[in-house]
C-alpha cells in the first residue's frame, strides 16, 4: 500500500479523524461529565444516599460494558464478512445519538430510565468504535498509524473539549442562554451532544470509502467473500477463536490491553461521580474535565512523536507509570485543587495511552478481518473494563467509601505494564502480513489512501 504523509492527510484520513470530534462529546459531557453526577441525583432523589447511588452508577457501567463486550465479536464477523463496516458503524451511532437527545426527557423520579437510556447511548457510542477503528489499517501504515490515530485522539480533545466548555457555561450561567434553571441546561446539554456527534459524522460517511478486498478460497469460513448468513457468521467466528491463538504476539498483547485499560476506563467513568461523593461541586468537576481535554489535544500529539523516538510499547508503558502516580493521587484527594491537579496528569497521558494503543493493536492485525478483530479487541477492553467500575462500586459498598477503590487501580496499571514490556511487536506485524499473503488477499482500494 501506498500512503500519503501524515504531514498531508488525505481527505479520508481526515474525514476519519473527524469522528473522533463528533463522539468525543458523548464521552466528555454525557460519560465524563455530566450524566454520572445527574444520575446520582435521580438515585437521591429516589431515596439513595450518595456512596449508594456512587455504587449503583459502577453496577450500571458494568452491566453496560459488559453486554458491549459480548456482542462485539459477532459484530465484527459480520461486518468482515459482508463488507458492511460503515454501515454498522452508522445503525450504532444513529441508536447512540437517537437515546443521547432521549436523555433530554428525564424527569425527577426517573433514575431507572436514565439508566435505560445511558445503556443504550453508551452502546451505541461503543458499537460504533469497533467499526470506526477497524477502518485504521486501511488508512495508514507503520509510524503513520501512531500519527494518525494519535492526530484522531488530539481532535477528539479538542471537539469534546469546546462542547464541553460550552455545556459548562450552559450548566453554570443558563440565563445567558435563555434558560430557567440548571437542571434544565443540564437536560439541554444532551441535546447538544446529540447534535455534534450527528452534524460531524456526516464526513466519515461521505468520504471514506467502505475497504473492499478481493477474497481466496482460502477462508474456508466464507470461500468468495460472500454475504454472511448466520451460520456463515458463527463458523467464523469459531475459526477466529482458533486462528487467534496463533498470533502470539497480538496474543499477548490482548491480555495486557485487557488488564490496563480497565484502569484507564474505571478512572475516566468514575472520576465525575467519585469527585461529587467527595464534596466537589459540579463546576468544579467540569472545570476539571475540561482543563483535561485542553492538556489532553498537544498530549496526543506529542505522545505520537514520542512513539516514533522511542517506540510505541515504550510510550504506552511512560503512560501506566504515570496512571500508576494518578491513583496514589486519587486516594487522597481532598478537594477541588486535587483534582484539577489530578485532572491534568490525566489530560497528559489519556489519550496518547488510548491512541497507541489503537495503532500498535491495528499494526498486528491482518488487514481483511479488521473488523473482526477489533470486535476482539473491544471485546477484551470491554469485558476488562466491567471489573473496574464493578470492584469500585463492591468497595464503596462494603467500606462506605471509594477511595480504596481508586487505591486498587495500581495493581491494573502494574500487571499490564508487566505484560505489555512482553510483546515483540515486530514479530507481531510480520504475522500479520504472512497471514495476508497466505490467504491471498488483494485490497482493491489501497490506492484511494
Amino acid at each position: 500500500m501506498n500512503h500519503q504523509k501524515i504531514t498531508n492527510l488525505s481527505s479520508a484520513q481526515n474525514s476519519w479523524c473527524l469522528y473522533d470530534w463528533a463522539n468525543s462529546a458523548f464521552a466528555t459531557t454525557v460519560m465524563a461529565a455530566l450524566f454520572p453526577p445527574f444520575f446520582s441525583s435521580l438515585a437521591q432523589v429516589a431515596g439513595a444516599s450518595p456512596n449508594e447511588a456512587t455504587a449503583y452508577w459502577g453496577y450500571i457501567t458494568a452491566g453496560t460494558l459488559l453486554v458491549i463486550a459480548l456482542c462485539a465479536p459477532v459484530l465484527g464477523v459480520i461486518a468482515d464478512l459482508g463488507g458492511t463496516r460503515k454501515r454498522f458503524l452508522a445503525y450504532f451511532a444513529l441508536g447512540g445519538i437517537f437515546a443521547t437527545a432521549l436523555m433530554s426527557t428525564l424527569g425527577e423520579d426517573t433514575w431507572r430510565a436514565a439508566a435505560v437510556l445511558y445503556v443504550l447511548a453508551n452502546f451505541g457510542f461503543s458499537g460504533s468504535f469497533i467499526f470506526y477503528e477497524s477502518l485504521l489499517p486501511q488508512l495508514a501504515s507503520g509510524k503513520e498509524m501512531d500519527r494518525l490515530s494519535s492526530r484522531a485522539y488530539s481532535l477528539g480533545y479538542a471537539g469534546g473539549g469546546l462542547l464541553l466548555i460550552l455545556n459548562l457555561l450552559m450548566v453554570t450561567k443558563p440565563e445567558w442562554f435563555g434558560m430557567p434553571s440548571t437542571a434544565f441546561a443540564v437536560r439541554a446539554s444532551f441535546v447538544t451532544v446529540a447534535l455534534w456527534w450527528g452534524a460531524f459524522s456526516i464526513p466519515l460517511f461521505r468520504n471514506v470509502p467502505e475497504p473492499r478486498f478481493v477474497a481466496s478460497d482460502s477462508d474456508s469460513a466464507n470461500p468468495g467473500g460472500i454475504r454472511p448468513d448466520l451460520r456463515t457468521t458463527f463458523a467464523r467466528l469459531a475459526q477466529t477463536f482458533r486462528e487467534i491463538r496463533s498470533y502470539r504476539q497480538l496474543t499477548l498483547f490482548l491480555a495486557a490491553y485487557w488488564i490496563y485499560n480497565d484502569g484507564i476506563g474505571t478512572i475516566v467513568k468514575m472520576a465525575t461521580i467519585y469527585g461529587a461523593e467527595i464534596g466537589i461541586g459540579m463546576t468544579h468537576l467540569m472545570g476539571a474535565l475540561v482543563l483535561t481535554q485542553v492538556v489532553g489535544i498537544p498530549f496526543a500529539l506529542l505522545f505520537g512523536r514520542l512513539a516514533g523516538r522511542i517506540g510505541v510499547r515504550q510510550a504506552i508503558l511512560l503512560a501506566l507509570a504515570i496512571y500508576g502516580m494518578i491513583s496514589i493521587g486519587g486516594f487522597f484527594l481532598a478537594n477541588a485543587t486535587h483534582f484539577y491537579i489530578l485532572a491534568g496528569f490525566v489530560g497528559v497521558v489519556q489519550g496518547g495511552a488510548q491512541a497507541l494503543s489503537r495503532s500498535l493493536f491495528a499494526s498486528m492485525v491482518p488487514r481483511h478481518r479488521t473488523a473482526e478483530f477489533f470486535g476482539f479487541y473491544s471485546t477484551s477492553g470491554k469485558l476488562a473494563g466491567v471489573v473496574g467500575p464493578l470492584v469500585f462500586g463492591l468497595v464503596g459498598h462494603l467500606t462506605g467509601t471509594s477511595r480504596l477503590g481508586i487505591l486498587s487501580l495500581i495493581v491494573f496499571f502494574a500487571l499490564g505494564g508487566w505484560l505489555l514490556a512482553k510483546v515483540d511487536p515486530e514479530a507481531g506485524r510480520k504475522a500479520a502480513r504472512q497471514a495476508e499473503t497466505d490467504a491471498g488477499f488483494v485490497f482493491a482500494d489501497s490506492e484511494e489512501f
